[in-house]
């Protein structure tokens, strides 16, 4: 399993202090068919716990996900500041798993090297 996130993400988790772990926790529950909401077309929602604080309060997180192959985080949003995505964003989220989660090979690497994608490490490895 890789694990990326895309820039926008990026900013989002460094602006909430979300760290790689919490993010592997939510991937790992995700593989484990723990989801909190399959929304369809390859989209996840999962909650990340706030520090200090449960999951209830916490994060809401959109992943683009495909069990055993791969999951890119693209968004995310404090359960404080919205109660959910509207139906264009789903509809559009949909979309972009289409594209996303057909990468191989010489397009991640691209996507890598150009900043678009980060991989997520845990205890400093990628998730395999």
């Amino acid at each position: 399993m890789r694990v990326f996130k895309t820039k926008p993400f990026c900013r989002f988790a460094e602006r909430e202090s979300i760290d790689d772990a919490a993010l592997c926790e939510a991937v790992r529950r995700a593989e484990a068919g723990l989801v909190d909401a399959d929304l369809g077309g390859g989209v996840v929602k999962q909650r990340i716990a706030r520090r200090g604080s449960g999951k209830s309060r916490g994060y809401r997180v959109i992943l683009l996900f495909r069990r055993g192959s791969r999951c890119f985080f693209v968004y995310g949003f404090a359960k404080r500041d919205r109660t959910n995505i509207r139906r264009n964003e789903l509809d559009a989220f949909r979309m972009l798993a289409e594209q996303l989660l057909k990468l191989e090979g010489a397009a991640l690497e691209a996507a890598m090297t150009n900043g678009t994608i980060v991989e997520v490490t845990c205890d400093g490895r990628a998730i395999r």
